[in-house]
């Protein structure tokens, strides 16, 4: 029987909801509450992005969790900075967390559009900044931003992007349903499409689904994911989060 590991991402994508509002005590509250449900990786907010989140880091810190494992979250560097130059990078690894969660782009109209780079710029970008984080934490998970939306558009492009990632270390590729727009029917065939690709390279990288709910089916596609063979399962308490929110862990 595998385990399927349960990613809260509450203090993070959750307070991205219409007045939601969590202070560094609130935080470190709800921190305690869910280590002491004995959920696996709390995602503990994007060091740097804001004194709340780098405060929040610095304070959990007094703190002896007894099951989960903080997550520090960020993004791929910049594209003009090298790795070991990039402030969010370094904000990262500062945070002190066991683990480090970062985004890329998966679809190709938002590195032309949105990072105004080269397509192969955005593949060494992320390979790279995995590659750059991977000696300094136990756990290292990327995130496919819009994974759906950017594997309907450009399968091929969407897939080397998560090549990439496991080429620069990544422990979890964590499918993103961004926009949520992505439905239960189509979850499976995609899947699937990815677990070939990857058995094409001999290799089998552990996979994760991370919903939002603006069709109200996150919780349908993180099930469905799961049934395909998902380790991993992102979102929120009570689904909380932009929109129309995340999958709801409760």
């Amino acid at each position: 029987m595998k385990k399927i590991e349960i990613y809260d991402t509450t203090l993070r994508d959750g307070t991205q909801a219409e007045n939601f509002n969590l202070s560094v005590e609130d935080k470190v509250r709800i921190t305690l509450r869910l280590d002491e449900f004995g959920v696996d990786f709390i995602e503990g907010g994007w060091p740097g992005a804001n004194p709340a989140s780098s405060e929040f880091f610095d304070e959990i810190r007094r703190y002896h969790l007894k099951h989960s494992r903080l997550m520090a979250f960020g993004s791929t560097r910049m594209f003009r900075n090298p790795p070991g130059e990039d402030a969010n990078l370094a904000a990262l690894v500062a945070a002190g967390a066991a683990g480090i969660t970062i985004f890329g782009k998966s679809w190709d109209i938002h590195v032309t559009e949105a990072l105004r780079i080269a397509l192969d710029d955005n593949l060494t970008i992320i390979e790279d900044s995995l590659a750059f984080l991977r000696p300094g934490v136990d756990f290292l998970f990327y995130d496919a931003e819009h994974f759906f939306d950017g594997y309907k558009a450009r399968p091929d492009y969407a897939l080397e992007t998560l090549a990439r990632a496991v080429a620069g270390g990544a422990d979890c590729l964590i499918l993103c349903d961004t926009n949520g727009g992505t439905l239960p029917h189509e979850i499976r065939g995609i899947i699937a499409a990815v677990q070939e690709f990857f058995t094409a390279r001999g290799e089998s990288p552990r996979l994760g689904i991370h919903a939002h709910n603006d069709s109200d089916t996150a919780v349908a596609n993180s099930l469905i994911a799961v049934d395909q063979g998902a380790v991993q399962v992102q979102g929120t308490i009570n689904g909380y989060g932009e929109r129309c929110g995340n999958a709801n862990l409760t």
